[in-house]
């Protein structure tokens, strides 16, 4: 009768700042924040010492998805070039996380198309903070906000707004002025 054991390494209380250079160590932290737009976060190790790098690509690696902030992390850690960084996650508990709290609708739903379609060029758009700007070829400097909401409705990929493509929008009057209300690449 064969009986297979996990073991798992132990987890380390002491400092990482004592970590020699290629020494590698399994610990524990908190998820302090992760961007998945930016494919990196940070954990706070429970032993206080400096804050860890956690990439995207490792967790992804290990069979994870980007963790919500606060989530319980344990990991295998390294003191790279730039400061520690995490190499391995060997667990994420999620009953520590801070769990996301529905945002109210954003404005721009209620406000009501006063155009017909208009085409327009992207001047910036921010996929990070969710938002940019498009005008219209005759009118450069009179800007119509466009949401990221607008956007995920229409099926559009965000990644293609970059400055200068062409789109078409219906808009409205909000209360800082022109918005966007609906867009597409080509109006049927």
């Amino acid at each position: 009768m064969n009986i297979s054991v996990k073991v798992e390494p132990p987890v380390e209380v002491r400092s990482l700042n004592e970590l020699q250079a290629d020494e590698v160590i399994t610990t524990t932290g908190l998820v302090k924040w992760f961007d998945e737009a930016r494919g990196r976060g940070f954990i706070i190790p429970t032993n206080g010492s400096r804050d860890v790098l956690l990439h995207l690509s490792v967790l992804r690696r290990d069979g994870f998805k980007a963790p919500l902030e606060g989530a319980s992390v344990t990991f295998d850690v390294m003191r790279r070039e730039k400061g520690l960084q995490c190499m391995k996650v060997r667990d994420i508990d999620l009953s520590t996380a801070i769990q996301p709290v529905a945002r109210a609708p954003h404005p721009q739903s209620s406000i009501t198309s006063i155009s017909d379609w208009v085409q327009v060029k992207v001047k910036w758009f921010n996929r990070a903070r969710g938002f940019g700007f498009v005008c219209t070829s005759d009118r450069p400097e009179k800007d119509i906000f466009l949401h990221m909401g607008v956007v995920r409705k229409s099926n559009i990929d965000p990644a293609i707004l970059a400055p200068g493509q062409v789109l078409y929008v219906r808009h409205g009057l909000g209360s800082k002025g022109l918005q966007a209300t609906h867009v597409c690449l080509k109006p049927a």
